[in-house]
Parts: structure tokens; sequence; C-alpha cells
């Protein structure tokens, strides 16, 4: 029986994410998650692909949602009044159109200042209707597609043996960057076939594999690139059917609820991995 060992969410994509001991789920995922994007002055979305300094980046929010802070190295912190009635925006994620509430210019000059390129900060505004695709449809705020990322430790444990083969020392799990963390699963990618999990008063619907990116490439806690692991291994045995490297799987949201570590994980239907 799986259970859950660690909760993450992750209020501004990109940047640092918050650890909890539980947290509410709602339909977009756990509470705050990918609610703020940073964006360039023309409202395209920054990512640790291109700024890798979004990881130092640690972003705190009350639970209510309406005070947000952001922290980074060598300066003082950023205190915020989250506006959600301002004036929409059109942002681009992806190359897709969606609307963002800019947060004003002090968050700008703070944030232009850390990153040392000019950039804004939005919000997902309470009417955003996004619809994610995969085997199971859902909504998210501002995540890359799905409102949750599932790993399993063996799933962790399986790469870092690999990377010890190759003299090279273990990765973290923030590496992947997940919402869920699950252990009791003595297989592997068990996440893959999973396709219906009951967590607490919760349930998952599997959308997709997780295909990952250079983000993985980013030690967290410092914003340095790090590469070419864990990329350069899991090609060697995670490159899924329909072109990239798979790690994790992403999951919508059919019953909101609330959510705890150490919550067992019920797995109530199986299908075959689509790696």
């Amino acid at each position: 029986m799986a259970h859950v060992v660690e909760l993450s969410y992750y209020p501004v994509k990109g940047c640092a994410g918050i650890s909890a001991a539980q947290a509410p789920l709602t339909p977009a995922g756990l509470a705050h998650d990918r609610s703020f994007m940073v964006v360039s002055d023309e409202g395209v979305y920054r990512t640790q692909r291109r700024d890798p300094r979004l990881a130092v980046i640690r972003p705190a929010i009350t639970a209510d949602g309406e005070r947000l802070t952001l922290s980074a190295p060598g300066t003082e912190d950023l205190h915020l009044r989250v506006d959600t009635t301002g004036a929409r925006q059109k942002v681009d994620l992806f190359g897709t159109a969606y609307q963002g509430i800019d947060q004003g210019d002090t968050a700008a000059d703070w944030l232009s200042e850390v990153l040392r390129a000019r950039s804004r900060l939005v919000r997902v505004p309470p009417e955003h209707d996004r619809v994610t695709d995969g085997m199971t449809p859902g909504t998210s705020g501002y995540a890359d597609s799905c409102a949750l990322h599932v790993v399993s430790r063996s799933t962790l444990e399986l790469l870092n043996r690999k990377l010890s083969e190759r003299g090279t020392g273990p990765l973290p799990m923030n590496r992947f960057r997940p919402n869920i963390v699950l252990d009791g699963w003595a297989e592997p990618h068990a996440e893959d076939r999973a396709r219906r999990i009951r967590i607490g008063d919760t349930e998952l619907g599997y959308a997709k594999l997780a295909i990952r990116c250079a983000v993985t490439l980013v030690e967290q806690e410092s914003g340095a690139r790090a590469g070419p692991e864990p990329l350069r291994t899991l090609a060697g045995y995670r490159r899924a059917s329909e072109g990239g490297i798979a790690f994790g799987a992403k999951f919508a949201v059919l019953r909101p609820g609330r959510v705890s570590v150490g919550d067992e994980a019920v797995v109530t239907a199986w299908g075959e991995s689509e790696l």
C-alpha cells in the first residue's frame, strides 16, 4: 500500500516550492499551486529552462491567498497584497494565450533585479477556465499542463542506482518538482500505470506521463545548471513512445478535498504504461 510522504506546491511558476504537511486539493491542484507566473514585458512566461535563477526565489503565501512574500539571496523581501480584481492582460504560456492580472511595478522591479531581466508578475484571474489534456481532462493554473505531478520514491531510487553505476552522486526529489511523492510501491514507475488514485477524501485521474526538460538540470537550491544529469541517464531507459523522456506522471483532480502526509494512496484502477 502506497502512502503520501511529501506534498509540495509552487505558488509562482518556476520558483521554489513550499513543503506542506497537509493541503487543500482544488480542481486546479494543491491550493495556490502555480497561481502566479513571472513574464517578460511582452507577457511571455519565464521558466527555469531559460531563467534558472527563478529557483532561488522563495515564495510564501497566506492561506487565504491575499498576501504573497517573495525572498531571494542578497535582497530585501518583497511583500505584496495580491490583486485579484485588476485589469486582465494577455499572457503567453507555451504559445497559448491566457489572461493574467498584473501585480504592479514594485513586484516587476524586484523580479527584474533578481532575474537580471525585465520581468513582471501576474496572477491567474478567478474566472480562469483552462482545460488540460491527457487521458483524464481537468484544469490547472499556470502549470505546464495538468493539475498534479506525482512521483514515487522507488522511481527516484532506481534513477539514483543508475546514476551511481555511472559514478554520479544521487539527486534529490526536488530536481523533479513534484506535487505529491508516494512511497510503498516496490516497483519503480508504478505511477505510470495508476489510472485512479484515492487519497483521503480526494480522487485523482491519470492524464499522461510527465515529459522532462532542462529544468531537471538546475540545482534547485542555487539556481545553477548542473547538467547533463539526470537527462543523460534517463535517456537510456525512459524514452517515451510519443517522444521525450518520461519521469513521473500527471494527474487531474476528479474529487477535491484535503490531502495529508501519511494518507494512504489507494489505486482503484490500473492500466498499461504509455512509455
